[in-house]
């Protein structure tokens, strides 16, 4: 399967969020609205979240409104409170072994409902990362290098609370260290149960365990996949092999033999890799973000894309997801 994907800069006018926005909304909105328009909270009890919670993003927020046209409905879908129930499957890790650390991660979901779309913006702050959401983030950095990343959390409890990528966006947007970024998932409700990598440009770095409806659970280690101290949610291990993901990364990661881009190879093969995006949860994407060289690569099988802040470079290509592992391919 083909996948096209796009590195864009966001400006004042705001073309490119516009044509990316027009082009995702119809997905967007029949998820939306996909368990009913009365389950979806109203135009004004999302603006009093955002504001209660996350205020530093008022003015962005009604910004991204006027470019989705200022209707109601596309308002309350970017303010993400209380949106759907979001699944995907991921693993990450965290090096810091040797200079520099990264933070490399995959990304499992189905090609249909991704963006596909490295969007750079200055809003708050110079911020890269993975668009989601129209302007929530799957993973990112920004220019103080503070890098984060998410992954689902494997629990099917629903509570009160945002959509994860928005609360991504915001660290990004508002916080330069791990503590600072901890300190925020900690007091923001997220609606069901995520995970968190976090990264710095010191190399400092924590696991959070979200819980749905509010809390962190901060943890040392440096690897996760879609699941938290136990498995939840049975079925959904057997799908994705989550804690077969996560041993794999785990034993690759404390292997002293491996370098640094051998660990980030072992995501590009099986277990981590997982052919077939056509079907849900097969990885769309490998990212790796670089604190200290304000840098990120995204990486398939045979196939790698860099950019950073100085400069960040559009860019526009394609990626055949069904691409087999080949290492006499090199690097392109």
């Amino acid at each position: 399967m083909q996948l096209f994907l796009a590195h864009e800069s966001i400006d004042s006018e705001g073309a490119a969020w516009k044509a990316n926005f027009e082009r995702t909304w119809p997905n967007y909105k029949q998820w939306f609205l996909g368990e009913g328009h009365a389950l979806r909270p109203g135009y004004r009890s999302c603006v009093e979240a955002l504001q209660a919670h996350m205020p530093e993003l008022m003015p962005i927020y009604r910004q991204v409104c006027e470019w989705a046209g200022a209707g109601d409905l596309p308002a309350r879908f970017l303010a993400l409170f209380n949106p759907p129930p979001y699944m995907t499957g991921c693993t990450q890790a965290i090096w810091t072994r040797e200079d520099p650390p990264v933070l490399v991660r995959n990304y499992d979901y189905e090609a249909h409902h991704f963006e596909g779309r490295v969007f750079h913006t200055r809003w708050l702050k110079p911020v890269i990362g993975v668009s989601d959401c129209a302007w929530g983030l799957l993973d990112g950095m920004n220019s103080d290098g503070l890098c984060a990343s998410l992954t689902f959390g494997g629990s099917q409890t629903v509570e009160h609370g945002f959509g994860i990528p928005l609360l991504i966006r915001y660290v990004l947007e508002t916080c330069s260290t791990v503590e600072q970024a901890v300190r925020a998932f900690e007091r923001i409700p997220v609606h069901m149960a995520y995970n968190v990598s976090l990264l710095d440009r010191s190399g400092n770095h924590r696991t959070l365990y979200l819980t749905a409806g509010g809390g962190a659970k901060v943890m040392q280690q440096a690897v996760c996949a879609n699941h938290q101290v136990h498995v939840e949610w049975p079925a959904y291990e057997t799908t994705t092999k989550t804690r077969e993901r996560q041993a794999f990364a785990k034993a690759a990661l404390n292997n002293p033999a491996l370098s640094r881009e051998e660990l980030i190879q072992c995501f590009l093969t099986p277990p981590l890799y997982v052919l077939g995006g056509n079907r849900s949860f097969g990885t769309l994407y490998t990212t790796v973000w670089e604190p200290q060289s304000q840098s990120m690569r995204m990486l398939w099988p045979g196939m790698q894309v860099a950019n950073g802040f100085n400069p960040f470079v559009p860019l526009e290509f394609c990626v055949d997801l069904d691409a087999p592992f080949d290492p006499s391919i090199g690097w392109v």
